[in-house]
């Protein structure tokens, strides 16, 4: 019977090298699954191996995330909990078939309740991207995924034209030359950890990428559907318990507002997001004071 280290030393190895994570998501992985471990050995009485772990019942992942909520767990850091267990049963079940295999307990995280709109956080996004990439079919699929999810935030790019570069672009720069609405170009840059991980899809891609064909492609080689992008959103954020409003362009009002949280000014913003009138972009700022305003209640001792 493999031990729970073993399984978890294999499952290092695995992100980092099959799944190209970060070594700040590998860690923050490696962390929760060791913890979830030592949890289940003292709840369930006896060591964690993989066996073990296979037999799993909902009712066991709820008494892990009931006993972190008691360390005062928040709900995007349950999220990306949910989202590291549910790739260690996924890993320790040896299923290769897509989606979560019939032995891995559906898990849903907390779902956060919203009075108006806010912008995803970059753990909610990142768990959303792994979680797609992981349930993918092929390595391929799962890579070109990935690499769709961190370009729409990390760019602020509309899916279409995410979807709508071509191999002409290759080999990548700093900045990608977008294609935007009324056939309006403009430069956006384009961050380390999206160029690696849209060239680590490339390097996997089955299909020859040919000046003119698009980059992201489907199963079959043809362009890959704006539909296929918003239904794996969808039934990733259904299962980590993401506000419903977590959709593909959301992610590129998350770069918005995120960038304008940073300092960003609104002509800098406008020009990144291709707007035609600074008016189209002043709707951030509604969005920020919102979020502003959380912190300050959060934060101030005398805001209650």
């Amino acid at each position: 019977m493999e031990s729970s280290r073993t399984l978890i030393e294999s499952w290092t190895r695995h992100l980092t090298d099959g799944r190209r994570r970060s070594r700040h998501t590998v860690r923050a992985y490696v962390t929760t699954a060791e913890r979830f471990c030592a949890f289940l050995t003292e709840h369930l009485g006896r060591p964690i191996g993989q066996q073990e772990l296979q037999a799993l019942k909902p009712a066991d992942i709820r008494s892990y995330l009931a006993f972190r909520r008691a360390d005062g767990l928040s709900n995007n850091s349950a999220a990306r909990e949910v989202s590291a267990i549910r790739g260690l049963l996924k890993f320790a079940s040896d299923s290769k078939e897509e989606g979560e295999p019939a032995n891995i307990p559906k898990m849903k995280g907390p779902k956060v309740t919203r009075g108006v709109p806010r912008p995803a956080s970059p753990d909610e996004i990142l768990a959303m991207a792994e979680d797609i990439a992981d349930n993918a079919i092929e390595d391929w699929v799962g890579a070109r995924d990935w690499a769709v999810m961190l370009l729409l935030y990390g760019s602020g790019l509309r899916i279409s034209e995410a979807l709508d570069l071509t191999a002409g672009l290759l080999p990548l720069a700093d900045t990608l030359r977008v294609t935007g609405k009324r056939g309006k170009t403009r430069i956006v840059p384009l961050l380390p950890q999206v160029r690696d991980a849209i060239e680590h899809y490339i390097d996997l891609c089955p299909h020859v990428m040919e000046s003119g064909q698009p980059i992201f492609r489907g199963k079959r080689g043809g362009p890959l559907s704006p539909n296929l992008v918003r239904r794996v959103v969808q039934q990733a954020r259904e299962k980590l318990g993401i506000s419903d409003k977590t959709t593909p362009h959301a992610l590129r009002h998350s770069f918005a507002t995120h960038l304008l949280a940073g300092g960003a000014d609104l002509r800098s913003l406008q020009e990144l997001l291709g707007h035609a009138s600074l008016s189209s972009t002043q709707v951030y700022t509604a969005v920020d004071a919102a979020h502003l305003l959380d912190v300050y209640q959060n934060a101030h001792p005398r805001a209650g």
